[in-house]
């Protein structure tokens, strides 16, 4: 039997997984699935010509009706794969207010939104109507959403635990349920409300559960509430993507900043991870001060910012994106082949799915992480248990070997937001501590200054007013 995990990458194995898909697959395509006509002539107009790997192993079954555990690389076109059959099974069937018939739970907004844009074409043709439920938005629209009827929702937990308690809205007609990246719903949090929303979901629905990693962690969710699920695993892990180059760039530390700073400024977008928002937002308020168009996206962002940031880059507005972990799942960007880790993850599947945002669909694409001496062995640990064996280099910013690898040349200098100009990045720049604050420098010494100037003026004018009245 075929373990879900076998291509690569060694993080649990569900429970009772039943049937599982054969190694050698019989020629799949969508005209031999015998899928609606309007959809065949809509997959025909976006160019979708052959179904990729996951999606020719699960199709048949989905269509069939049969619960689903899926498990394909980011990238490779999971939301087709249960996209299609839930629309399929649900068309001709038409939505009471309040009461979807079919029900995509997904972990991020951005995820949300990405599934939804890449649906909505097919449930157009099938008449089918889509709401996307999601924090950060209006909560008033998608009542008013559910209200009109909207067949299929796509939504994240929190949001539809929300409308649900509001009495917005009822699972009891939901036949058709879909967990997108499950392991993710459990490790934010989520796992009570996914539970209960399988709870009010009609029981003897079908139930469909994919993700790029399947761990311990979904085990409850599949002996629970999956009924004798058909295995996929068809797609190859992160670290055994052929097209994905994979290196480890040791920096010398005071030299880390004037690195990361020439690497964004190259030709080409780029995807900049970091850990938190605070480090994501000085890095981007560095960059563009350094002439570098680069755009900031984490989870302290308004839905509408979000929005806007994903779209400028794009459309090649920005050029470089600084991200937290919510860009590591849900974002698509067509020919994006480069992607750093400016702080390297601590936990193998974080670094899969960051990686997954590069060499999507068959292209090629590198993946670079960045670190210091003392962080090499806990990088090599996690990489390890990823599946990935990098290629180690070391390098000082203004190197050709930097620009070999990633693309690396010196940035403008002129500021793009009105800031002063700042340096052109040099060896022995200091380490990044802050908004331009250096070793030996203190925010509390400028305070200071600036309050023994004001005192200093203060005293002038005395002297200069006793002056006049003295006269």
């Amino acid at each position: 039997m075929k373990h879900p995990n076998d291509s690569g990458i060694a993080h649990g194995s569900p429970a009772q997984p039943g049937a599982t898909t054969p190694t050698l697959l019989p020629a799949v395509t969508f005209a031999g699935l015998e899928l609606p006509t309007e959809v065949l002539r809509t997959l025909s107009e976006l160019g979708v010509r052959e179904p990729f790997p996951i999606q020719a192993a699960t199709l048949p079954d989905a269509l069939e009706g049969c619960d689903i555990l899926g498990r394909g690389r980011t990238g490779s076109g999971k939301t087709l794969a249960f996209g299609l059959p839930l629309l399929v099974r649900t068309a001709g069937r038409c939505a009471e207010p309040k009461q979807p018939l079919a029900l995509i739970l997904v972990p991020t907004r951005e995820l949300a939104q990405q599934v939804t844009q890449a649906l909505a074409p097919y449930a157009q043709a099938l008449g089918l109507r889509i709401a996307t439920v999601v924090g950060g938005t209006s909560i008033g629209r998608q009542i008013a959403a559910l209200r009109q009827g909207a067949e299929v929702v796509v939504a994240t937990p929190g949001r539809l635990h929300d409308l649900i308690e509001r009495n917005a809205c009822r699972l009891g007609r939901v036949r058709i349920t879909v967990l997108d990246e499950a392991d993710q719903m459990c490790d934010l949090g989520f796992l009570p409300q996914v539970a209960d929303v399988l709870d009010q979901v009609h029981p003897d629905g079908q139930r469909m559960l994919f993700s790029a990693t399947l761990d311990r962690d979904v085990d409850q969710l599949v002996r629970r509430y999956l009924h004798d699920p058909i295995v996929h695993s068809v797609d190859p892990a992160a670290g055994t993507v052929t097209t994905m180059e994979h290196h480890v760039l040791v920096v010398h530390g005071p030299d880390r900043y004037a690195v990361i700073t020439e690497i964004a400024a190259r030709d080409g977008r780029v995807l900049l991870f970091l850990d938190t928002k605070h480090a994501v937002d000085q890095l981007t308020r560095h960059l563009r001060a350094s002439g570098v168009h680069a755009g900031a996206l984490h989870s302290g962002k308004s839905q509408p910012q979000r929005t806007r940031t994903l779209a400028q880059f794009k459309n090649s507005q920005i050029t470089v994106l600084v991200a937290t972990n919510v860009a590591a799942r849900g974002l698509h960007v067509d020919d994006l082949d480069l992607v750093v880790n400016v702080a390297p993850p601590t936990d193998a599947k974080d670094y899969v799915h960051r990686a997954g945002r590069t060499a999507r669909a068959g292209e090629s694409g590198s993946v670079v992480t960045l670190v210091v001496a003392g962080q090499r062995r806990e990088t090599s640990r996690m990489m390890a248990e990823a599946g990935i064996e990098p290629t180690v280099t070391k390098v000082r910013s203004g190197e050709a070997e930097l620009s070999r690898i990633t693309g690396a040349k010196t940035p403008s200098g002129i500021p793009l937001d009105g800031e002063p100009t700042v340096p052109r990045p040099k060896n022995n720049n200091a380490p990044f501590r802050g908004l331009g604050t250096s070793k030996g420098t203190s925010r509390g010494a400028g305070g200071k200054s600036r309050k023994a100037g004001e005192v200093r003026k203060l005293a002038e004018a005395r002297r200069a007013a006793l002056v006049r009245r003295n006269g």
